[in-house]
């Protein structure tokens, strides 16, 4: 195991609206709020949906394929420096942005240091 998932982040023009809207879809509450970013989880110690500012965001209009659907993940890692070659070894691209890769298929995800409330993640054997 390399990583673990942290959240599934949706861009949106209007995270404070869409997070209100999940927030009580899940009955979870708002863990975390900044001005651009804002996390929907069971607790503070939980993974969960992050909502992040996408001020450009067009909706996508499944099932038309005119503007696909959009997310990300962010997978917490141990160590961010030494993931990026493994990352890289499993069929990811470096994309733009510090620790941002893209799957096989393309779709983004950030590796992010494992935050201290979740448990260490065990090293391949």
């Amino acid at each position: 195991m390399l990583g673990r998932m942290h959240h599934v982040v949706l861009d949106c023009r209007a995270p404070a609206v869409v997070a209100a809207s999940y927030s009580k879809l899940l009955g979870q509450p708002i863990m975390y709020q900044s001005g651009d970013w804002i996390v929907v989880a069971p607790d503070s110690t939980s993974s969960g949906l992050a909502f992040q500012l996408a001020p450009d965001h067009r909706s996508p209009t499944w099932p038309d394929p005119a503007v696909p659907q959009q997310f990300h993940l962010d997978i917490m890692v141990e160590d961010v420096t030494a993931a990026g070659p493994r990352v890289l070894a499993l069929g990811a691209t470096k994309l733009d942005g510090e620790n941002v890769y893209a799957d096989p298929a393309g779709h983004p995800c950030c590796l992010i240091p494992r935050p201290g409330w979740a448990p260490p993640i065990p090293a391949d054997g």
